[in-house]
């Protein structure tokens, strides 16, 4: 096997004069693509066997299996690794004097930077990247194949010879049906699905098991792991498949799964893509009756009868049989189970079926059922196989739960946190954008603008926890009514932070984190003995506009730890106010200092969290040689939400990947009305 890698601009074969011997379509970027793609290159071969370049019968049925399973491969790194639409070609070589004729494929993506999938790269002895286990199966079906780089594409290849197709020894991923002889002695055909399933099993399962592990493990979404692991098993070791989910978040089907829980049927998978629809229809919702004494290992079922919709109560499994599913084939017995009874789907093969119960830790979490075409029954093996697959999906979709509980818990408590509004300060134009991260956990930035007593103030503050979760929950669920408390008891500026200082370092601030940990049942992140996420940088200020609310306002504030705010005039220059101090919650001998200015007509204040300042491209920040001020400096003349909206979009632009904190920025401009 040959692996090559480049930059080059040109195609990885040279083109044919011939245009019917091309052929190339695009996929969107979602799990239909592969589907898409296992048709786009079987109709190709069709088409080439109509025009005579390929003999019909095996030789193009069995180029294009092994085409299938290389664009499904291909294609599905593309979309769920790479993330983007992918490009499709086929190519049909003719024989040359250096080259038999072969079948080229090629899938690009548009992230060339994207890695391949299979988990970190490595360099064996040669010096030749592995570029992972998920390409094994690529390997084994390919004489060659590679990966070109582009300007704006990565391309992965692989060339599919015809020469010796009809006798060439089968691949570790696809097989040919192994002969079995009849009564008289004479060979037939095997029934099934025309695999070799127990030397798959032997030399393509653990990288099938690899390459599931790592698609499924990273999926946040249970539905995105139904949908990977039935394209997973369809076609490789099921002709058809169906999985339903018990419960969960998304738990709103119609049918009751096991233990009254309320099942959905998640997804349908068919080798024959046309009958999914009919498929889906005759499973119906209900997921098969298992024994409550299943443990999650195959249990033989009738498959369902679509006039009824229904599944009957599993059999008994049979008493092991002498004979194995293949002949001369030595090994334990298969599991079997019942044919497929008369249905809506005519001239469908008869079935063995079999459902798996998936669980973790005594969890039910629904059922998995897979058939086979043909009546030889299920070599143990490969039921075996399915069960350790059936495990992973399990794993993966509890992993899901997992984290959609907490993303709804972190959305709950994020709203709780932050106030449904900000104030609108007379005389002041005020304007805020909030986003936080998209990793599901709450904490983080906070904000506020309030009115504090008489004598027109009002106070504003922006803040940020150190740290994530829920202890950094606790501190801002805290802080901000602390805050708001001291303001309104007439405490100036100072006074405020030193008090909050204090509060953060008191005892009974432990004691409030660890009941709010007990209660919402989280954990701490991670921190040394001895160290409490009560850090806590703050940006905090009074404002006071003046009587006729036309003049502009007085204005003090301090910041702890925090980026400074920066004051924009209306001729495009920009200051920083204020003068750093100690973060909140670190020392208690800290007395902090407050800095009035006046904010006249049409002065703007830009206050920050430092998911602004410290957004990172590669090893620069977005804050390096003062590029906050540089992009405020353009701002004059714009409105509060103007600046807000150009600020924001300028650390959007600064780097290809998305925010990876939480972004806050608040605007106050004098001179405009409010609202």
């Amino acid at each position: 096997m040959q692996r090559e890698t480049g930059n080059s601009s040109t195609p990885v074969w040279p083109a044919r004069s011939d245009p019917r011997l091309v052929v190339h379509t695009s996929l969107p970027g979602n799990l239909l693509a592969p589907a898409a793609a296992r048709r786009f290159v079987r109709d190709a071969v069709d088409g080439w066997t109509g025009l005579g370049l390929l003999s019909g019968g095996s030789c193009a049925d069995r180029l294009a299996d092994d085409a299938a399973v290389v664009v499904s491969e291909l294609v599905t790194n593309a979309v769920v690794h790479a993330g983007t639409a992918a490009e499709l070609l086929c190519r049909f070589e003719e024989s040359t004097h250096e080259e038999p004729a072969a079948l080229v494929v090629e899938v690009s993506d548009h992230h060339p930077a994207s890695a391949v999938t299979g988990g970190p790269h490595s360099a064996d002895e040669s010096g030749t990247a592995d570029y992972g286990r998920g390409l094994q199966l690529v390997a084994s079906l390919a004489e060659r194949w590679g990966i070109t780089f582009h300007a704006a594409l990565k391309t992965v290849w692989a060339r599919l010879p015809l020469d010796g197709r009809d006798i060439r020894p089968p691949a570790a991923a696809y097989f040919a049906p192994p002969a079995r002889r009849g009564a008289d002695g004479t060979e037939t055909s095997a029934p099934g699905r025309g695999r070799d399933d127990l030397e798959w099993v032997s030399r393509g399962a653990p990288a099938f098991l690899a390459e599931a592990s790592d698609l499924l493990a990273g999926q946040l979404d249970e539905d995105m792991v139904a949908a990977l692991a039935g394209q997973l098993l369809v076609p490789r070791l099921a002709d058809r498949c169906a999985i339903w989910l018990d419960g969960g978040a998304k738990g709103h089907g119609r049918g009751t799964g096991e233990g009254g829980t309320r099942a959905r049927l998640v997804g349908v998978w068919h080798s024959d893509e046309a009958r999914v629809g009919p498929l889906r229809e005759a499973l119906g919702e209900e997921p098969p009756l298992l024994p409550l004494t299943s443990d999650g290992g195959p249990v033989p079922v009738a498959w369902p009868d679509g006039t009824r919709g229904k599944h009957p109560v599993p059999p008994h499994p049979p008493a092991p049989a002498a004979a194995t599913p293949y002949p001369g084939v030595a090994g334990p017995p298969a599991v079997t189970g019942t044919q497929e009874p008369a249905g809506p789907l005519p001239a469908e093969e008869p079935a063995t079926a079999l459902a798996y119960r998936l669980g973790v830790g005594g969890h039910r979490l629904g059922v998995l059922l897979v058939a086979q075409n043909g009546p030889a029954g299920v070599p143990a093996e490969v039921a075996a196989l399915i069960e350790d697959f059936a495990r992973r999906v399990a794993l993966a979709v509890s992993a899901a739960r997992r984290y959609t509980r907490q993303a709804t818990i972190s959305r709950v408590l994020q709203r709780g946190l932050l106030p449904s509004r900000v104030g609108q300060i007379p005389g002041v134009d005020t304007f805020l954008v909030y986003e936080p991260s998209d990793d599901g956990v709450a904490g983080g930035d906070f904000y506020d603008v309030f009115p504090a007593g008489s004598g027109g103030r009002w106070c504003f503050m922006l803040g940020d926890v150190q740290g994530s979760g829920p202890e950094a929950a606790v501190v801002t669920g805290l802080a901000r009514p602390w805050l708001r408390l001291l303001a309104r008891e007439g405490y100036e500026v100072g006074q405020v932070l030193d008090r909050l200082n204090g509060l953060l370092l008191d005892d009974a601030m432990e004691a409030a984190e660890a009941a709010a940990l007990i209660v919402t049942g989280g954990h701490g992140p991670g921190l040394p003995d001895g160290q409490h996420a009560r850090f806590l940088s703050l940006l905090y200020g009074q404002v006071v506009p003046s009587p006729s609310g036309a003049d502009g306002a007085r204005c003090t504030l301090a910041s702890a730890g925090h980026p400074l705010p920066l004051l924009l005039r209306p001729d495009g220059t920009v200051r920083a106010l204020a003068e750093p101090q100690v973060l909140l919650g670190v020392v208690d001998d800290v007395a902090y200092q407050s800095h009035t200015f006046d904010l006249e007509l049409g002065d703007t204040l830009l206050c920050v969290t430092d998911g602004v300042t410290e957004r990172r491209s590669g090893s620069r920040m977005f804050d390096d040689e003062d590029g906050l001020a540089a992009v405020l400096s353009g701002c004059a003349g714009l409105t509060a939400q103007g600046v807000a909206e150009r600020i924001r979009a300028a650390v959007h632009a600064f780097a290809p990947t998305p925010p990876g904190d939480d972004l806050a920025l608040l605007v106050l401009q004098a001179g405009r009305p409010a609202g």
